[in-house]
């Protein structure tokens, strides 16, 4: 491992475990998690779910828009590695997506995830002991299977983010982990809006949309889910956001 990415994943690891500070954004903190997955682990995207606390899952976050669309699939479907893997609390895999429509293991899932561009999958628990929350999802374009090193490190990355999510709310007694993690699951939906709106009146496609939104959260201070909101309510000028908006 060269220096360069000894010092990466330090800096990931202080950062998924710096959870204690006033202004911490659930969303912000996931999209971290999945784009430093990509960068670290070598895989071609990854995405988180979320338990919604009434026995359901639910798409948090995306390291692409594709990446995200492959958890929608796993919740309308209720199948998939990352359904399975909250089931059971232990890793799942699959080296290649594209024979999996024959086994009886996801017969529409599968088939959804290879049409989204991927076709190797591999989801690790988000889990404190037996409290399991959700599961990160890393996946790949080819079909090649995620290396054991990868899956080790993903792991130790969805631990680190887990116990990070749990100790944050551990010190606000006035709420508990499930009314948290169903507020994150509704500024997912504030966030889906925002970026309908900048995707259409900029041009852009979804996960263009995405960076506008998070660029001007950073660049401002702000929390993304706050910025969102104010985009979806009119409360912010689109246009602020689309001045800098990265495009193709």
């Amino acid at each position: 491992m060269s220096k360069a990415r000894d010092q990466q994943l330090a800096s990931t690891f202080v950062s998924l475990a710096d959870t204690l500070v006033a202004d911490f954004d659930v969303l912000d903190f996931l999209g971290l998690l999945t784009e430093r997955a990509v960068e670290l682990l070598e895989v071609d995207a990854a995405a988180v779910i979320l338990s919604d606390q009434r026995g359901g899952w639910r798409p948090a976050a995306g390291s692409s828009e594709h990446a995200q669309l492959v958890e929608v699939f796993a919740a309308q479907t209720e199948q998939g590695p990352c359904l399975d893997c909250v089931r059971t609390g232990v890793p799942v895999a699959s080296a290649d997506l594209a024979d999996e429509h024959a086994r009886p293991r996801w017969p529409q899932f599968a088939p959804a995830a290879v049409s989204a561009g991927f076709r190797a999958a591999c989801a690790v628990p988000m889990r404190l002991r037996d409290d399991v929350i959700g599961a990160l999802t890393l996946l790949n374009t080819h079909p090649t299977a995620i290396g054991d090193a990868s899956v080790a490190l993903g792991q130790a990355l969805a631990d680190i983010a887990t116990i990070g999510i749990l100790q944050q709310r551990a010190i606000r007694h006035d709420e508990i982990v499930s009314e948290q993690l169903q507020a994150a699951l509704h500024h997912r939906t504030v966030v889906e809006q925002a970026k309908g709106v900048l995707a259409q009146l900029g041009d852009l496609d979804m996960h263009q949309a995405y960076l506008a939104l998070r660029g001007y959260a950073r660049a401002h201070h702000r929390r993304l889910s706050e910025v969102a909101r104010d985009v979806a309510t009119s409360a912010l000028d689109p246009h602020d956001l689309l001045a800098d908006a990265p495009r193709a």
